[in-house]
């Protein structure tokens, strides 16, 4: 049997779950891809809202948001005329 009290085996969070502001913030992200969520903050301070950065940085992230990273273009490498004269004698 475990020592805890009834009302720490029955908590409930009171804090509100801010569903609106989930909503609009996953609707931003949609539409803007390449924004992070410093820009997001700032056009949801655009539309009326006031929030914290560190909240939409919590609720971002809590959402699984994410900048869709570029890939990197492959270069060639380059070669000396000696390494490719090298290359050719074998």
């Amino acid at each position: 049997m475990v020592n805890l009290q009834r009302s720490v085996y029955y908590y409930r969070s009171r804090a509100d779950p801010q569903t609106e502001l989930r909503l609009r913030l996953k609707d931003l992200a949609a539409a803007r891809v390449r924004y992070g969520y410093e820009r997001l903050h700032t056009l949801l301070v655009r539309e009326g809202w006031q929030i914290n950065l560190k909240r939409v940085y919590r609720l971002y992230h809590e959402e699984g948001l994410s900048l869709r990273l570029k890939m990197k273009k492959k270069t060639h490498q380059r070669t000396t005329r000696a390494a490719r004269a090298a290359r050719c004698a074998q």
